[in-house]
C-alpha cells in the first residue's frame, strides 16, 4: 500500500518518485514478482514521509507500467485501474500492508452518455477559464479515453477539485451519483479558482 496526500482514480496515470527505504523495498517485492500492482489510498491526516499517518479506507490499484532508477530515487510511472475497499490494516512493517475487497464498477444506465458528455464539457471549460488564473495540471483540451467506463473516471481526475472532493467522487456507486456530485463540485471550483484563489481557499502558495 502506498498512502498518498492526493486521490488515483482508475484510469489515471501516477507518477511517484520514490526515495524512502520501506517503498523502495516494497517496489523491489514487487518487481521480483509477477503481479505488479499496489494501492494507493488518501492520507487523512499526517505527512506521505515517515510514517504513523492515518489513512482513508477507499483507494485505488495501480499497475506498475514502467521504471526509472536515478541515483538516489526510483521514478515509477503507474496507471489505475479497479477500486477497493480496506477491510483490515496489518503491520506497517516493512512497508504499509492491507487486506482489501475489490468494489465493483460504478453503474451505467442509458442516460450515462450524455450526463457524461454534460460534465466533461462544463470540466474542460473549467479548465480553460480557471487556467486563466491559476496553473492547473491538466489542460483544457487533454486526450481522454473513448472508452465509456474509462473515460468517466479521467473525467473526473482532470477535475480541478480537491482531494476530499475526489475522495468522495471515488467512493461512487453509480455513473449518475458520481457525475451529479462532479458537476456540482466543478461548479463551486469554477467560482473559487476563476475568483484567483487555489481550490481549497488559499493563494496557491506554500
Amino acid at each position: 500500500m502506498f498512502p498518498l496526500g492526493s486521490v488515483l482514480f482508475p484510469a489515471m496515470p501516477l507518477q511517484l518518485r520514490v526515495f524512502e527505504p520501506r517503498y523502495v523495498e516494497m517496489l523491489s517485492s514487487l518487481l521480483a514478482g509477477t503481479v505488479r500492482e499496489f494501492g494507493v489510498v488518501l492520507i487523512e491526516r499526517g505527512s506521505e514521509v515517515g510514517g504513523g499517518d492515518m489513512r482513508f479506507g477507499v483507494g485505488t490499484v495501480a499497475r506498475i507500467v514502467s521504471v526509472d532508477v536515478a541515483e538516489d530515487s526510483i521514478h515509477v510511472l503507474a496507471s489505475g485501474t479497479t477500486r477497493f475497499e480496506v477491510v483490515r490494516w496489518l503491520q506497517d512493517e516493512p512497508f504499509p500492508r492491507a487486506e482489501v475487497l475489490e468494489l465493483p464498477a460504478v453503474e451505467f444506465d442509458e442516460s450515462t452518455p450524455s450526463k457524461l458528455a454534460e460534465a466533461e464539457a462544463l470540466v474542460r471549460g473549467t479548465l480553460a477559464r480557471a487556467s486563466e488564473f491559476v496553473e492547473l495540471p491538466w489542460a483544457a483540451d487533454v486526450n481522454l479515453s473513448p472508452d465509456l467506463g474509462e473515460r468517466i473516471w479521467q473525467v473526473a481526475g482532470i477535475a480541478p477539485l480537491s482531494p476530499m472532493d475526489q475522495y468522495a467522487l471515488l467512493r461512487s456507486t453509480s455513473a449518475d451519483e458520481l457525475l451529479s456530485r462532479l458537476v456540482d463540485d466543478t461548479r463551486g471550483a469554477e467560482i473559487v479558482l476563476t475568483a484567483g484563489w487555489g481550490p481549497e481557499g488559499d493563494d496557491g502558495g506554500e
